[in-house]
């Protein structure tokens, strides 16, 4: 890869096939989920040399709570384990932490830990890590919906006002760039309510690979794909406005 390639400055991530992979194998699904931890984890460790500066991880939607309670709480403890050995590595690394989505019925145990986490890596200034956790897209424009609504009760802003800058500062990802680039796994090609209102003009990239399989190679890969891609933003480019 070039090193004055356009890289994304914001890749986000459906990490989908986990339990396909596991299945595949001959596995419990919760195998699936534990090796693609792995690959979060190789994600995260890649790829602020690669340039990027955001990665945000589809890690648990608003819709997952109806899957069998035991495979939830192996997920959750994956969860705790991830914040009590990765964090370390993050406040080493200068890695910001940050968790969207709603807090219930998130266990009270992990809410503390994911608020720790948060507060303690808030002033560094590397790569930022995003979880996407009891998540909706939908859900969220709801949130931020109810958000302007009551600073308009509260006479903080006139409703006749409102523009699209101004209401994605509702959103949880107020703070956060929209997406570059939108990776899905699996073969699967949908975004499944993930970041409806960030992903207006990502560019999409979609692997036959299940998720415990995706590597920093076919990170890069991805990457090259993004490369050749022309960005319009409903505009025209530079060879059609000559033309």
């Amino acid at each position: 890869m070039q090193e004055n390639s356009k890289i994304p400055k914001h890749v986000a991530f459906i990490m989908d096939g986990n339990g396909r992979w596991a299945k595949e194998r001959g596995l419990a699904r919760t195998a699936g989920h534990r090796q693609g931890v792995e690959r979060v984890k190789e994600i995260i460790r890649s790829a602020g040399n690669l340039g990027i500066k955001i990665v945000t991880f589809f890690a648990f939607s608003t819709e997952n709570w109806s899957r069998p309670k035991s495979e939830i709480n192996v997920l959750m403890r994956y969860l705790e384990n991830f914040l009590d050995q990765e964090i370390k590595q993050f406040q080493k690394n200068n890695m910001r932490f940050t968790v969207i989505g709603r807090a219930e019925p998130i266990p009270k145990y992990l809410q503390v830990k994911i608020k720790k986490a948060q507060v303690k890596t808030a002033g560094n200034t590397g790569l930022r890590v995003v979880l996407a956790l009891n998540y909706g897209g939908r859900q969220e424009i709801v949130d931020a919906a109810k958000k302007f609504s009551l600073d308009v009760l509260q006479g903080k802003i006139d409703a006749q006002s409102l523009e699209v800058q101004e209401f994605s500062r509702y959103l949880y990802t107020a703070d956060i760039i929209d997406p570059d680039l939108l990776i899905r796994t699996s073969n699967e090609m949908r975004i499944s309510n993930f970041l409806l209102w960030q992903l207006s003009y990502s560019e999409f990239y979609f692997s036959f690979k299940c998720w415990p399989d995706f590597g920093i190679e076919d990170l890069k890969e991805a990457i090259k794909a993004y490369q050749k891609r022309i960005r319009r933003f409903g505009g025209l480019d530079a060879h059609e406005k000559n033309n």
